[in-house]
C-alpha cells in the first residue's frame, strides 16, 4: 500500500486497485504537487467542511464518479451538489471494498463558505481511522489536543498517523508531540502547516519533541509504503 502526502492535509492512499484521496485541497494550495484534472480516484474522504479541506471535492468526484465519505451534514450538502456520498458520524464505521472507515472526534469547527459568501454549517469535525490491508492509518483532521486520543491509540494500534502541527487553528508542535505520546503510532507525519502565514512552522521542532515514534517530514509527493 502506498500512502503519499501532497501538502496541507492532502493524503492519497493507493491500495487494492483503489485510490483514496483525503481532504483534496488542490486549487489555492501552493504547497501541493497535484492538479485537479489529473486526479483518478475512486473515493474521497473528508474530515470536515472547511474550504481548505473540502477543496476540489466536487470537481474531482464528478469527473471520476467517486464516492465521497463525510460526516452526515457535509455528505448531505454535497449530495445536493450532485455527488455520490456515504454519510458517517462520530464513532461510526462502515466497510467498503477497499477497507473500513471509522470517524473519531476532533475538536475544531466545521462550516463551508460558498462562492457567494454563504456559510453552511457542516456538522461536527472528525478524525479518520482507516483499516486497510491489516494496517491502521489515522488522519486527525484539524483538531486540538484531547485526552481521548489515548483511547484511540489503545483500542486501535496505529501504523501511520497524520497530525496537524500548524498551531493557530489546530495543535502546534508541542501539543502534537503530546498527541503522539497518547496515540503511540509507529510512524507519524506532520501536516497542516506552512500553507498560510497563520500556520507557518518549522517541522524540525516537532521532530525534536517526538521520542516514541518515527517522524517522517514529507514534501509534496513523498510517500510511505505500508
Amino acid at each position: 500500500m502506498k500512502v503519499s502526502y501532497h501538502g496541507h492535509s492532502v493524503v492519497k492512499i493507493e491500495t487494492n486497485g483503489k485510490t483514496i484521496l483525503i481532504d483534496p485541497f488542490i486549487n489555492g494550495n501552493d504547497l501541493t504537487d497535484l492538479k485537479v484534472e489529473d486526479q483518478r480516484v475512486d473515493v474521497i474522504i473528508l474530515t470536515h467542511g472547511h474550504n481548505d479541506h473540502v477543496g476540489d471535492t466536487e470537481a474531482i468526484a464528478k469527473a471520476n464518479d467517486a464516492l465521497v465519505i463525510a460526516t452526515a451534514e457535509l455528505a448531505t450538502y454535497l449530495s445536493w451538489q450532485g455527488l455520490k456520498t456515504h454519510p458517517l458520524n462520530i464513532g461510526g464505521a462502515a466497510t467498503f471494498d477497499f477497507g473500513t472507515v471509522k470517524l473519531t472526534q476532533a475538536f475544531h469547527s466545521a462550516s463551508y463558505t460558498t462562492a457567494d459568501n454563504q456559510i453552511i454549517y457542516t456538522g461536527m469535525p472528525a478524525g479518520v481511522l482507516l483499516f486497510i490491508e491489516d494496517k491502521t492509518i489515522y488522519h486527525a483532521g484539524d483538531t486540538s489536543l484531547f485526552s481521548d486520543m489515548q483511547l484511540i491509540g489503545e483500542r486501535h494500534p496505529i501504523d501511520l498517523a497524520f497530525l496537524p502541527i500548524g498551531d493557530n487553528f489546530t495543535m502546534g508542535p508541542e501539543d502534537a508531540a503530546t498527541a503522539v505520546e497518547f496515540l503511540k503510532p509507529k510512524t507519524v507525519v506532520p501536516i497542516h502547516y506552512n500553507t498560510f502565514p497563520y500556520i507557518v512552522q518549522d517541522p524540525q521542532q516537532f521532530v525534536d519533541l517526538v521520542h516514541s515514534a518515527e517522524v517522517k517530514v514529507l514534501s509534496a509527493g513523498d510517500a510511505v509504503e505500508l
